[in-house]
This record gives C-alpha cells, sequence and structure tokens, in this order.
C-alpha cells in the first residue's frame, strides 16, 4: 500500500496575493511524491507567513504536525528543509514525531534528508541554524535599509495603505479617501469604531488584500488614525523626526490636515478612557436615556414578547424591569415615542443653529507658542550637535520642553476635537425626520443627549389606549 504522505508549502511574502510561489512549490514536491509512489493525500500551505519570526503562528504547518503525530499522515514532503522550520525549536517539535514515528517518510526536492537517522537530523540541525543566521543577517540589512528609506520620508514597498492608489502609493486614492473622511466625520459625532467596521465589511472597504476575511476592530482604528494621514513618517509604530526634533514628511499626498487628525484621534483615546471596558452598542434610541415615571429607574428597549422578532409587524417596547431593580409597572410602544423626542430635539437644535447663525471655526490660539517651543528644541539639539554645549546640558534642558511642547499638542488636539464635535453637532438642525433615523444609532444617541438629559415616561393605565404625548417628559439640558 502507497504510503500516505502531505506536502507543506510556504512562501515569507507574497505582496501580490497571487499564491504562484506555494503553487510552484507543490508542483515539484507531487513530482518527488510520484517518483516515491507516495500517496498524497493533503497540501498544507502557508502563504505569505514567515517561519522566522517568533510571534508568527503558521496554522497549517501547527495543523500538519497535529496530523503527522495522530498518523493520519505517513510523512512530509517540502521543497526545501527552510519551507520547514528556520528556527531551531520548529525543527525540534518535528524530530520529536519522527523519534515517536521512525517509520515516517521525510524528504525535500533540494536536498535528501533523513530525519529518521541520527545524522540525518544533525546535518537538518546545522542547515537550519545556518538558515536561521541567514534570516538575522537579512532582517538586520533590510532594518537598515528601511530606516534610511524611513529618514528620507519614503515608503518601505508592499501593498498601498488603505487611502492611497495601488498604482501611485504617492497620490490619494479619491473613493477611500473619502469613505476616510466620512468615518472620522462620524467617530467624531459619537459613532462607534465597531459600526463603522460593520459597514465597511458590507461594502468592501477598507482591507483591499483581505475582501472575504472580517476586519479587525483596530485595523479600522489604525487607518483612521495612522500619522500617514497627514504626511508624517513612522517607523515601528512611532512618529519618526528629524534632527530638529520635527516629524519627517513623507513624499506622498497627505489625506488630513493635522487638526483634524489630531481631533479623531483625541476623540478615540478619549472614548476608551471614558467608557473602558463598557459596551457602546445601543439597538433602539432611547435605551438608556428613557426612565420610569414612577420609580425613575433607567428603561432599556425590549421586543414585545407578543411578537416575533423577525416578523415585519415587530414592535418594541421601553419597559420598567423589575430586574433591572425597576418597578415593572411602566411601559410604552416605543416607535411612537422615538418619534415624539426626535421631532422636539431637531426642532429645538434648528431654533437653537438660526440663532447662532453659521459657525466660525477658529484657530488655536496657542500655536504660536507652540511653534516657539519646537524652534527652541531644534536650537538646543542643533547647539549640541555643533559642540556649542555638552551632551550634559542638552539632557538638562531637554526634558522641560519636550514636556511643554507635549502638553501644547495634547491642548491642540482637544481644541481641535471639540471644535469639530461641536460643528459636527451643529449639522444636526438641518436634517430631516427620515435622515435622522437613518443614522447609526450611536449619532441618534449623541443629538438626543446634546439637548436631553433623560426622557421621563408616565404610566398610561390598563388597556389600549391612543399614544398620549403628554406622558412622555422630555428633561431639557
Amino acid at each position: 500500500m502507497a504510503r500516505k504522505v502531505g506536502i507543506y508549502t510556504r512562501i515569507s511574502r507574497d505582496d501580490e496575493g497571487d499564491a504562484l510561489g506555494v503553487a510552484r512549490q507543490q508542483q515539484d514536491c507531487e513530482r518527488l511524491a510520484d517518483l516515491r509512489s507516495w500517496q498524497v493525500v493533503k497540501v498544507y500551505e502557508d502563504n505569505d507567513v514567515s517561519a522566522f519570526k517568533r510571534n508568527v503562528v503558521r496554522d497549517e504547518f501547527e495543523l500538519m504536525l497535529k496530523d503527522l503525530r495522530a498518523g493520519l499522515i505517513d510523512g512530509v514532503v517540502a521543497y526545501d528543509l527552510d519551507r520547514l522550520a528556520r528556527q531551531p525549536r520548529d525543527l525540534e517539535r518535528l524530530i520529536e514525531i519522527f523519534d515517536e514515528r521512525p517509520r515516517s517518510e521525510f524528504a525535500t526536492v533540494t536536498n535528501d534528508v533523513n530525519l529518521g537517522t541520527p545524522d540525518g537530523r544533525t546535518m537538518a540541525r546545522i542547515m537550519v541554524a545556518f538558515a536561521n543566521k541567514a534570516s538575522h543577517d537579512a532582517s538586520r540589512r533590510t532594518k537598515r535599509k528601511h530606516l534610511e528609506l524611513a529618514q528620507q520620508g519614503k515608503d518601505s514597498g508592499g501593498p498601498a495603505p488603505y487611502g492611497w492608489r495601488k498604482d501611485d502609493r504617492t497620490k490619494v486614492d479619491p473613493e477611500a479617501a473619502r469613505a476616510i473622511r466620512e468615518a472620522q466625520q462620524e467617530i467624531l459625532a459619537g459613532v462607534r469604531i465597531g459600526t463603522i467596521r460593520t459597514r465597511w465589511q458590507e461594502q468592501g472597504l477598507g482591507n483591499p488584500r483581505a475582501g472575504t476575511k472580517r476586519m479587525a476592530h483596530h485595523h479600522v482604528e489604525h487607518i483612521l488614525t495612522n500619522p500617514r494621514l497627514v504626511g508624517y513618517r513612522t517607523y515601528h509604530g512611532e512618529i519618526l523626526t528629524d534632527s530638529n526634533g520635527e516629524p519627517v514628511k513623507g513624499v506622498w499626498e497627505p489625506l488630513n490636515t493635522v487638526a483634524e487628525w489630531e481631533a479623531v484621534c483625541a476623540a478615540i483615546a478619549e472614548r476608551k478612557q471614558e467608557r473602558q471596558g463598557k459596551s457602546l452598542a445601543r439597538k433602539y434610541l432611547l435605551s438608556g436615556i428613557a426612565r420610569c415615571g414612577l420609580c425613575k429607574t433607567k428603561i432599556r428597549g425590549q421586543v414585545n414578547a407578543r411578537w416575533k422578532p423577525d416578523s415585519k409587524a415587530a414592535k418594541f417596547t421601553y419597559q420598567c424591569s423589575v430586574v433591572n431593580g425597576g418597578c415593572g409597572k411602566v411601559g410604552r410602544t416605543g416607535e411612537p415615542v422615538d418619534r415624539l423626542i426626535a421631532e422636539l430635539v431637531l426642532e429645538e437644535q434648528r431654533e437653537k443653529a438660526a440663532a447662532r447663525g453659521v459657525p466660525v471655526e477658529q484657530q488655536w490660539p496657542r500655536e504660536a507658542e507652540l511653534e516657539a517651543i519646537q524652534a527652541d528644541i531644534g536650537q538646543l539639539l542643533q547647539a549640541e550637535r555643533s559642540k556649542q554645549i555638552t551632551v550634559s546640558t542638552l539632557l538638562q534642558l531637554l526634558p522641560a520642553k519636550e514636556r511643554e511642547r507635549d502638553e501644547l499638542k495634547l491642548e491642540r488636539a482637544r481644541f481641535y476635537k471639540d471644535q469639530k464635535q461641536a460643528a459636527a453637532q451643529e449639522a444636526a438642525g438641518a436634517l430631516s425626520l427620515a435622515e435622522f433615523f437613518d443614522l447609526p444609532i450611536e449619532r441618534q444617541q449623541e443629538i438626543v443627549l446634546h439637548s436631553l438629559s433623560a426622557v421621563i415616561i408616565h404610566p398610561a393605565g390598563r388597556g389600549r389606549r391612543i399614544f398620549d404625548p403628554s406622558l412622555v417628559d422630555p428633561v431639557w439640558r
């Protein structure tokens, strides 16, 4: 009976995503298996996956080890030993399995290494050690090259970040830029990143390399707060600075102004700090805003038990719940309450907007002060380089200047965040009722909470009754 083997293929980088490299490896491994009369029962493919980086988990490699240990396959065929392992610990895990199952087969296209013999294992260990050193050397050279490119404001290659054109990563992609700006405005208006992520996933935005994969929350957050948006060059996740302490500017077109970018970053950071560990997801407009008219406990929306949730006729109610510490005696059909509150809030905000007139965008008043501090830092660094002051003197003077600079930058970010959030709130006065209910639920709640601190729902008595607006009491700010 032919021995059942698995083929393992891997390539570290596949920028195009076409998997041609692993396909060539598979063809060569299949020919070798045919020559040895082995039956290929499974191909384990790790495309665009490093075997050198310690924090990378190779899913197919782990599955292959598991199948080999369980006896589901009788051996492994790979193009080269370094496709399987570039870290000695990975090789030792494979050797351990061959110790447990000494009749297992092993072959590579480029070498004849037998992991079933002591000499073969020694040779394999030497080969992996050299492959590991080669990876270390390549990594060191690559890091030095990337640092040099970063200091020049150039990209390091790879796929174009979302927001820039694939064929010319220095040019902004108009469609992606529009999606990013709209999402940033939503963030400033109170919309959750999770809501934006869901919409982007449905529309195929934000992740051109993984259209079928579920986007991660942190991936969307990175897109919306990436320093590249304002032209800043980063290195290992930090904004790179030049010899004068100024951010290194990239060679690409910026997508945001510094004020816009800082406002979005500040809004996201503030939300994390204020609502850490709390779910921001809401399904009904007045959940957590409405309160019982009898016991004043917060009321939340829920689907009426008499209706099927998937029915077109399904209704929801705002119900005081004993489970949440309430009296359980007040409940009201939700839709007319939502409509009433939305009409009142929009009308109130239209009146306020008309009284205020067109808002004027102001510049942060301490911009000149920040520029002066940054100039002082640059002069200190230049003085140390020209030997006008010692390193010891520099380190005595520099930290205080840097703290002052960072405090001013934080104040500027908050200023523009508040200004742009106020501008987003001003726009609510121009919404129609239909446009209001088309907004994400978080945005609807932000508009309501800008005008109201609570909505008191009073009991209506027993039996069916016509909706009475007087029993819904908005508490204005």
